[in-house]
């Protein structure tokens, strides 16, 4: 059960916020990452859409060794051609497969479909929306779209991180209109808690989501909404108060059964993006999942 959870998970997001990693060493830790004992958990490298080239100039001594790498770009509607000739001249290397955007209107959504087609079959564009206002319109729209939705689930300022209110109003409509979605941001711990926001040693503290905590309460709210608290599960900071088996986990004397786990990782909680990958590795570890 724990592989069906964590399978493909973590988006690497070392050019990013904490992190701000140089594209060499990004790079470096994403073909280490593809080499390890977990490359199993290892999703998309993220990359601004204007930084691919320098992406593939960097990568490109490890780039043809094995499967393509898979990249999720940042950009909107205006890239789609550089999205389009960068997948014609490296798809057997390296294929942008996700775009993901932002919007804040419906019609800004609705320009977003233009992003599809360069993507290829299996392809997907994640929409980032605000949902500190009830987001439902926007889910609905991207739905009617078929596109997927995005939410930041923090940042590096206490203000960047959302309300357990607002989290769980936006998985309720991503499930209810049945739009898969990704997280990003500030899911660095397994679980929840108070942490450094920073890596530096004088960082401010703030408490902050886990990626169990938001994976799971996804499953909730896709698979039994009247039945298991999703906001409280969201909260939960314990790790003895879950325990994961085959046949699923038990939170609480509560249980959330393996194929709706699965089913949610399938279909609907897709991934999260991180600046670390060895971060939620550790911690997982020490939490004996791995």
């Amino acid at each position: 059960m724990v592989q069906a959870l964590l399978e493909g998970l973590i988006d690497y997001a070392g050019l990013f916020p904490p992190a701000s990693l140089p594209m060499t060493d990004a790079v470096r830790n994403y073909a280490g990452y593809r080499q390890g004992a977990h490359a199993w958990v290892l999703g998309r490298f993220v990359v601004p859409v204007a930084r691919l080239d320098e992406l593939t100039d960097c990568a490109a001594p490890v780039l043809g060794h094995g499967a393509p790498w898979r990249l999720s770009a940042l950009g909107g509607a205006p890239d789609v051609d550089a999205i389009a000739g960068f997948n014609a001249r490296n798809g057997t290397r390296a294929l942008v497969d996700t775009v993901e955007a932002k919007a804040q209107t419906v019609e800004e959504i609705e320009a977003l479909t233009s992003c599809v087609e360069p993507l290829g079959a299996g392809g997907a564009v994640y929409v980032e929306t605000p949902i500190a206002c009830d987001p439902d319109d926007l889910v609905r729209a991207i739905k009617r779209c078929g596109l997927r939705a995005k939410v930041r689930t923090g940042g590096v300022t206490t203000g960047a991180f959302p309300t357990s209110a607002e989290l769980v109003r936006f998985l309720r409509s991503c499930a209810v209109h049945g739009v898969a979605f990704k997280a990003t941001a500030g899911l660095h711990h397994a679980l929840r808690g108070t942490y450094p926001l920073t890596d530096d040693p004088r960082a401010e503290c703030g408490t902050m989501f886990g990626f169990l905590n938001v994976f799971l309460a996804a499953a909730v709210a896709r698979s039994s909404p009247g039945t298991l608290d999703a906001t409280a599960l969201l909260e939960e900071g314990d790790a003895r108060a879950l325990a994961f088996d085959e046949g699923g986990v038990t939170w609480r004397g509560r249980r959330l059964d393996a194929d709706a786990v699965r089913a949610a990782r399938a279909e609907f909680a897709t991934s999260f993006g991180s600046c670390s990958i060895a971060e939620p590795l550790q911690e997982l570890g020490a939490m004996g999942l791995l």
